[in-house]
């Protein structure tokens, strides 16, 4: 069992919440952007059926198995056509964006129920364990969502930054950028296994969660 704990980033005995934390939030997360694109006129995933909230469509054993051991991963890409949309850029962007802000709701619903369950008494009689069972699941529902929300901002192919910032970018540049596409999952990897890259990258950058929950702390505290 130590063997094992040294390669997993979380205690053991609390796998159970993540594993539940990472089915809502990939789920969701997946969900949300095969839906905008259907709704924009993009049947493609729609006919591949990931139009749904069925975790087995959209999980990634290998994206949710990197977020154990380093802290973040991904679900299946959803394959989007934006040649079916009336106004391919603007539409794409959206349907890139809302995948992110899915996690970002996600992490204020945590937050706000972390605050509820704190501010009343609606937990007054409940056991230890299921006190402490809730304050498990609702610290990873929020740090995890809070985590995928920026991770996938990040301006590297293929995740959902770099597609905003691809339609952002004039037609030029875009050309551009297509010759050096393949080279984004290598330098993921270098800046999340490089300990000098990624204490000067990923780690500051994420570390933004602290803050984001900072934020809604305060707003949900101003309800109570």
């Amino acid at each position: 069992m130590e063997g094992l704990q040294s390669l997993i980033r979380f205690p053991l005995d609390e796998l159970p919440f993540i594993a539940l934390v990472l089915i809502i939030a990939f789920t969701l997360h997946e969900f949300a952007h095969a839906y905008a694109a259907y709704k924009f006129g993009d049947d493609t995933a729609y006919k591949q059926g990931r139009v749904t909230l069925n975790p087995a469509v959209h999980l990634d054993f290998l994206g949710t198995f990197l977020i154990l051991i380093a802290g973040f991963g991904w679900a299946k890409p959803v394959p989007v056509n934006p040649l079916n949309f009336k106004r391919p850029r603007l539409m794409n962007i959206v349907v890139a964006l809302v995948g992110p802000l899915s996690n970002l709701v996600l992490m204020a619903v945590g937050a706000f129920l972390w605050q509820l369950f704190n501010s009343t008494d609606l937990l007054l009689g409940a056991s230890d364990r299921v006190v402490e069972a809730l304050s498990i699941f609702l610290h990873y529902f929020i740090y995890l969502n809070g985590m995928l929300f920026l991770f996938n901002l990040l301006p590297l192919p293929p995740l959902d930054g770099y597609r905003i910032l691809y339609e952002l970018l004039p037609r030029r540049t875009r050309i551009q950028l297509d010759q050096y596409s393949q080279w984004g999952i290598l330098i993921f990897l270098l800046i999340v296994f490089i300990p000098a890259l990624n204490r000067a990258t990923l780690q500051p950058y994420l570390a933004l969660v602290g803050d984001l929950h900072g934020m809604f702390r305060t707003w949900f505290e101003a309800l109570f």
